[in-house]
């Protein structure tokens, strides 16, 4: 009787043990922050090392360093996950983690981004345990500038102007906000890995080159659109916070009037823009005031 115990106890164990290992099996999302290898959370870090497979999203943003001193500093390799594979082969990252731990690295925080949360749904629907680990986000750090968080309204995307494609859906929630007093996040867009159509009536495959917005570019596209619609959502002079790199070493932050952001050069990527509420706070102001262009003449 007794030996016959040990053996169901020791029966009963095992089938636990394999219970256990089956379902510690994770998708790790985990978000890098916003400078470089050493933003990571100590709780991210961990969970990278315990991963048999690691993927750098590297479509709706980009980090301060490449991935090299990633996997120096992670002690992993890591595979990039481009465009094609994060919107058209997005199994190839969550299916692995039915077996083993897989962790989908981002920049700023998982949630900030609905290719993400798509991602998260498919694997929650493939059977997969996924895990969020948060980080600093350009939602949150846009509000070193000054300007307090709970004044932002709607957050909206700028899409580059093509020759036949200027859409303005940003507009009527900039022009939303303003009338409510609020700020306006404006996040701007990035091309990367972009197809060469040219070349594929040629039957090659090839890229365009990266291309990132720039506050100029975006202060242009916003100007135009009031200039179309002419609906007074805001004005040349109204007060703007151009920021560039928010979170790394040599962080740019710019404020003055729209137009005058214009011929203000904010160097490398990413960029963003804060399109300033009417009734912008006195506090906010004095904040805004070390980042304020000379001579600028704003409206509120």
């Amino acid at each position: 009787q007794k030996s016959h115990n040990n053996i169901t106890t020791l029966r009963v164990r095992t089938v636990k043990e394999r219970v256990s290992i089956i379902h510690t099996m994770v998708l790790y999302i985990i978000g890098l922050g916003l400078g470089d290898e050493k933003d990571i959370t100590v709780r991210g870090l961990d969970a990278v090392k315990s991963c048999d497979k690691i993927f750098l999203e590297a479509y709706t943003s980009i980090l301060g360093v490449d991935k090299t001193k990633l996997e120096a500093f992670y002690g992993k390799s890591i595979c990039i996950a481009d465009r094609n594979t994060v919107e058209s082969e997005a199994e190839q990252i969550y299916q692995p983690a039915k077996s083993e731990n897989v962790a989908l690295l981002v920049v700023g925080d998982p949630v900030c981004a609905t290719t993400h949360t798509d991602i998260m749904i498919r694997a929650r629907d493939f059977g997969v345990q996924v895990e969020l680990i948060h980080n600093a986000s350009i939602m949150g750090a846009a509000g070193c500038c000054g300007l307090q968080l709970y004044n932002f309204g709607h957050t909206v995307s700028i899409p580059f102007f093509e020759e036949n494609w200027r859409p303005t859906s940003f507009y009527p929630k900039i022009k939303y906000n303003r009338a409510g007093g609020m700020h306006t996040l404006c996040l701007l867009d990035i091309k990367v890995k972009e197809p060469d159509f040219n070349a594929m009536m040629r039957g090659q495959t090839k890229f365009l080159p990266p291309r990132y917005m720039t506050v100029n570019t975006c202060v242009e596209q916003l100007l135009e659109a009031e200039e179309t619609l002419k609906e007074g959502a805001y004005s040349r002079r109204s007060l703007c916070v151009g920021m560039a790199r928010l979170g790394q070493p040599d962080q740019c932050i710019i404020a003055g009037a729209m137009e005058d952001l214009l011929k203000v050069d904010f160097g490398e990527p990413l960029h963003s823009l804060v399109v300033c509420g009417p009734d912008t706070h006195d506090l906010e102001l004095e904040m805004l005031k070390q980042f304020m262009l000379e001579n600028n003449q704003y409206e509120a």
